[in-house]
Formats: structure tokens, sequence, C-alpha cells
């Protein structure tokens, strides 16, 4: 089958804003005014979105905030300078004298030891949550963008069997009427092939609709303009045997991302205990002073100030308990996920291992062969060696074996790339034939 698909509609043209589909021959065509763009592949698509996508900068800004906050975390506070100035009177019983009196202190707030590294490591998980976050949008995005691209690539194949029959059929009519010059037959014929005609239009419409909403999201997965124009060349996956369902377990309590990313949410609380516990003990300031009075005599003292605070009100009790709750709901959730994600690795392994054998039991060449049987069934019936029921149903075999082996196709592939996401693993473990 040489069918082709052009799928360049501008957004005057989506769905919501009138699509013109027509069917002609080989071909169903989205009616467009820009040029046909040139066909990308699958794996172009995934590229072109990890440099283009505008979410990706979101979380590369995250981890900028992230190590901005980290060079500061472990420094000093800023030291305090204290001025009082003033006018002092004296009076005695035989004199009175008055001047100027002012006084500098200048102090460093000295953290409780410990405090300075904890602020740090808080911040570096900060850093590793933020990278964390990073890898895996991309490694959805990738995996995002592979299903988009493959199901845009296979509607267009069953969009394009849907053209063929229905030309045959609304070509077959007027054999019909050739066959013989009257009688019930011959319309009721004609009444069988409309109502197969309208069915396979309905199909070919279905699967522009599709085709119009994964190009929608691709362009937007790209950072695209949604009407951009975009044709799809399609990439053929290996279905290759899955790793035994223990063994992905095990990679995935070390490589999952949700994993890793609830374990250093629990790594960060358990640093924020301990540093709720040091700041019970006050921070302390310490620094020289100088104090000046001209009242008659001058009167110097350079000292040493040192003041702390009282807890008094606020021992800091509470602030380790509420931090302590924090460790055991970042706990739970922890184990909760672990939970989760055994069920979505079971679940995806096990349509994988379904869907696979389905797809192993058909012969490569399916698709060309119910494509052959259609077109035969066509020719025959023209020459009246085949009777109608043969040959609607052969069409209509033909449209659901397309749709149904393409959908096998895309489940495979999706189960596939999701135990991958849910392993952690960034390596695609499907190979281009």
């Amino acid at each position: 089958m040489t069918s082709r698909i052009s799928l360049v509609a501008p957004m005057r043209h989506l769905p919501f804003a009138g699509t013109f589909l027509s069917v002609l021959g080989a071909t169903v065509t989205l009616i467009h005014a820009e040029p046909e763009p040139v066909a990308v592949t699958i794996n172009g698509l995934v590229t072109q979105a990890l440099s283009a996508n505008p979410e990706i900068k979101f979380y590369k800004a995250e981890i900028a905030v992230a190590k901005s906050n980290r060079s500061v975390a472990g420094k000093l506070s800023n030291p305090e300078l204290n001025l009082n100035l003033g006018q002092k009177r004296v009076r005695g019983d035989n004199a009175q004298a008055e001047g100027v009196a002012f006084a500098v202190a200048l102090a460093q707030p000295i953290e409780w030891p410990g405090r300075l590294g904890l602020r740090k490591a808080i911040a570096d998980r900060d850093i590793a949550l933020a990278e964390l976050g990073l890898n895996q949008f991309s490694a959805f995005l990738a995996a995002r963008v592979k299903i988009l691209g493959y199901s845009l690539a296979t509607q267009q194949e069953n969009a394009a069997a849907a053209a063929d029959v229905a030309n045959r059929i609304t070509s077959v009519k007027e054999v019909i009427v050739q066959r013989e010059p009257g009688g019930i037959a011959p319309l009721l014929e004609t009444k069988i092939l409309e109502a197969s005609e309208i069915t396979v239009q309905r199909k070919a419409s279905e699967a522009a609709v599709e085709m119009q909403k994964a190009m929608l999201e691709l362009n937007q997965l790209m950072g695209r303009r949604a009407d951009s124009p975009l044709q799809v060349k399609r990439t053929e996956y290996e279905s290759a045997k899955p790793a035994p369902l223990v063994t992905l377990l095990s990679q995935a309590a070390q490589g999952n991302y949700a994993i890793r990313v609830r374990r250093a949410e629990l790594e960060q609380q358990g640093l924020k205990v301990a540093l709720t516990q040091n700041e019970r003990y006050p921070t302390f300031t310490v620094g020289p002073s100088v104090s000046h009075e001209n009242a008659g005599d001058k009167e110097t003292v350079i000292g040493l100030t040192l003041s702390l605070p009282l807890p008094l009100w606020d021992d800091g009790r509470a602030a380790v308990t509420t931090s302590e709750a924090r460790r055991m709901q970042a706990e739970a959730a922890l184990q909760s996920t672990f939970r989760d994600v055994e069920r979505e690795i079971t679940e995806a392994w096990l349509i994988l291992e379904t869907q696979r054998k389905r797809l192993d039991g058909w012969k490569p060449d399916s698709l060309q062969t119910f494509a052959e049987a259609a077109s035969l069934a066509d020719r025959h019936y023209r020459l009246g060696a085949v009777p109608i029921s043969t040959y609607i149903e052969m069409q209509d075999k033909y449209l659901e074996a397309t749709e149904a082996i393409n959908a096998s196709r895309l489940e495979v592939l999706r189960a596939s790339l999701d135990l991958e996401q849910l392993v952690g693993s960034t390596t695609a473990k499907n190979s281009n034939k």
C-alpha cells in the first residue's frame, strides 16, 4: 500500500473550526494552504521537544535557584553595627558641665556549631531534588513524544486504509448498475454498499481527528504553534522480551524517579529535624564596643559586648515536634510510593507480555496480506465471482485488522516506555530497525 497522509492543516481548518476532509483514492488530505513539511522521524521529534519545550526551561531555572540558595546557605550572618549619639549633662554641688557622648559597637552573630553545615546539606538536597525533577520530566517528555509520534503514524495508516476501502466501495457501486438492468437485487446491493461507505468514511474521519489531536499536542510539547504543519515518518521498534519482573522491581527501587524524589525528601526532612533541634540553642552576638563621654571630664570605655536571647517563651520544642511529624509523613509517602511503583511496574509488565505475545503470533506481513486480500475481493466482485457479503466482510475485516494490529503495536510501545520510566532508565531499551 503506497498511500500518503498529509497532516498539515492550519488552525482555521481544525475540527472545532470546521475540518475539511477529502477522501480521494488512497489519499486523506486535511486541506491546507501551507507548503507540505518535511517528514520528521520520531527520534527527531524527541530531540526537538527536549531542546525547545518551554517547561524544560522552568526546571532548569529551579536548579539555578537551588544553586543560588546553596551559595548563601553556608555563610555567616552579616555583622551588626550599632551607633549611639547623644548629649550628656552633669550637675553637681559646685559644678555643672555638658558635652557629647557616643557609643559604637560592632557585633558578629555566631551560629551554634553544626548549624551552618546542616543548612548546607539541606540546600544540597534542594539541588538534588531540582535535578531529579528535570530528569524525570525529560524522561516523561521523551516517552510522551514517542507515543504521540507513533500514534500519529498509525492513525495515518488507519486513515489511508479507510480511504482505500471507501474509494473501492464508491467506485464499485457503478458495477451494480452494469451487472443487471433492474430488479430488487441490484437495489439492495447498492444500499448495502452505500451503508458500508458511510461506515468507512466515519472511520476515516475519526482517524483524521485523532491525527489532529496528536499533532496539536506534539506541537505544544515542542514549543511550536498548535497549527504548525507536521509530518511524521513512522519508526518501528523491536518488541524485545522484557527483563523478569523481580529484576525490574529491584532496579526500580534504586532508579525510579518518584522513589528517588521521596527518598531525597526523607533525607532532607531528617536534616531539618536536626536543624530545628540545633536551633533550640541560641545564636549569640559578640564584638568590640567603644563609648566616649565629654562632659567636663573625658571618659572613654573600650569593651566586648555579648548578647543572646533568653528562651523563656519559645524554647523551640514546637518546631522540633513539627519537623519530626513532617519526617514521619515523608516516611509514609516513601512507602506509599514504593507500593504504587510496584503495582504500576507489574501492570505494565503484564500488558507488555500479553501484547508482545499477541504480536509474535502474527506474521510480519499480515497487514500487507490483508490489503492484498481486500484488493482481490474487489476485483473478483466486479467480475461477479464473489458475493457482496464476502466482499463487504473482507473490506471490513481488512480495516479491523489494520486497526487491531496498529493498536497492539502502540500498546507494546506504550508499555515498554512505561516500564523504562518506572525503572528509571534513561537509555531507550528499544532500538530502531
